[in-house]
């Protein structure tokens, strides 16, 4: 059964440069290097991970990220909070979604966003996302499809299509 974290580890595996080591995406991601190997572990079990190759499975991770994320790991909400936007109120969206309101943020006390807070795929999320751009906009287009609307939806879909070349 997959964690929320293995999201976060393919996700940053999706992000990173062909050379990494499980030290490496640990102490980026703020995770021990076992829980970084349990993590690809399940994801090997789930058919999300190559081993051999030590790449994501682009096309079922996609696929898993459009129809399944937001049913195993569904949205949770706590109210206003000082924190960092996500989903369409962050980049690469931001660009193309112009939205009045409050923004969906994920809590943290370092964000320069003031929002609805949505709770993170994983607590560490905020931490990892103010260290890799990359990541960051791979986290909000999985929360745009996890919250999003129709329009929203449509559009993350095709954003993490082209960056995860599924």
């Amino acid at each position: 059964m997959l964690k929320s974290q293995d999201i976060l580890v393919l996700l940053k595996l999706a992000a990173a440069p062909s050379l990494w080591t499980f030290e490496s995406i640990a102490r980026e991601l703020g995770l021990g290097q076992s829980s970084v190997h349990r993590s690809l572990a399940r994801a090997q079990a789930a058919g999300l991970y190559d081993p051999r190759r030590r790449k994501v499975r682009a096309r079922p991770l996609f696929e898993f990220l459009v129809h399944g994320l937001k049913y195993v790991f569904p949205p949770a909400w706590s109210g206003e909070a000082r924190g960092r936007r996500t989903a369409w109120a962050a980049k690469p969206l931001s660009a193309e979604i112009v939205s009045s309101g409050n923004p969906p943020v994920w809590p943290d006390a370092l964000g320069d966003s003031w929002g609805v807070a949505l709770e993170p795929i994983h607590p560490s999320v905020p931490v990892a996302a103010r260290e890799d751009q990359k990541l960051a906009e791979l986290l909000a287009l999985v929360d745009a499809l996890r919250i999003g609307g129709a329009r929203e939806r449509s559009l993350a879909r095709k954003e993490l299509k082209k960056r995860l070349r599924a």
